[in-house]
């Protein structure tokens, strides 16, 4: 595992059924992006929630994965689309390193004052889990995810989680109090990627296994070099049973 990584968090608005122009803001940050960096982007950042035609924000998903594929050579990136299987439509999470889909799942706990129960099925519980590549343990969580300690449990160990969101303006503060939160109890980086739409809160970041919290909400495209060897420091330091 290399020592030091670049982490990149996307900060960028996105519409409704604007798919091609999504992609293209999303495809000219992903191309900014060094080598053998860690990114993460928006929850949903293709399509937003488009509830009105779930279905062609599905289709757009496969479209353009080919494409998505590709501009992850040499790197790890992790998102969220919309996806259908079955019948049902999945907010689905995908972590992509070096053109390869390693891990995907869908989102487990909706978030309600949303109406994404409505619209959504919900994933798996077994499925929230800890995942290893290039000797890097990841978790992913969704958003509301954030909000269950249930699901913290679930990824003890992990060195850095990653957090696409859409969370809202009003609940500004709390995220950045529970990202930051996690990335101590947990003794991990954490990376959370949020819209900058108008109404919601920005607050991307990334935490450090110390507590350090950065984040600029001016920024599309926040770029920090961390040090992995501050989580083994850090589990050493407090031992509360962390490996």
């Amino acid at each position: 595992m290399t020592t030091f990584k670049e982490v990149i968090s996307l900060q960028f608005s996105y519409k409704d059924f604007a798919f091609e122009e999504n992609f293209k803001k999303l495809s000219s940050l992903l191309k900014k992006t060094p080598d053998n960096s860690i990114i993460v982007a928006p929850e949903l950042c293709l399509s937003n929630f488009c509830y009105k035609d779930m279905k062609k924000a599905s289709n757009f998903s496969k479209k353009i994965e080919r494409d998505l594929l590709e501009l992850t050579k040499d790197k790890t990136l992790c998102l969220s689309m919309i996806e259908e299987k079955g019948g049902s439509f999945y907010n689905r999470a995908k972590l992509i390193y070096n053109r390869h889909i390693l891990y995907q799942r869908d989102k487990y706990e909706l978030f309600k004052l949303g109406d994404e129960h409505k619209y959504f099925k919900k994933g798996k519980s077994e499925d929230i889990k800890v995942v290893q590549i290039d000797g890097i343990k990841y978790a992913v969580l969704i958003c509301f995810e954030l909000r269950f300690i249930n699901l913290w449990k679930k990824i003890k160990g992990a060195d850095v989680i990653l957090v696409p969101s859409l969370w809202g303006k009003p609940r500004k503060k709390q995220l950045e109090i529970i990202a930051n939160s996690l990335s101590v109890i947990n003794q991990c980086f954490v990376v959370v990627s949020n819209s900058s739409n108008d109404d919601m809160a920005k607050s991307s970041l990334i935490s450090s296994p110390f507590g350090n919290l950065y984040k600029d909400d001016r920024k599309s495209y926040i770029q920090k070099k961390i040090d992995l060897s501050e989580i083994k420091k850090m589990r050493r330091y407090l031992d509360i049973g962390i490996k």
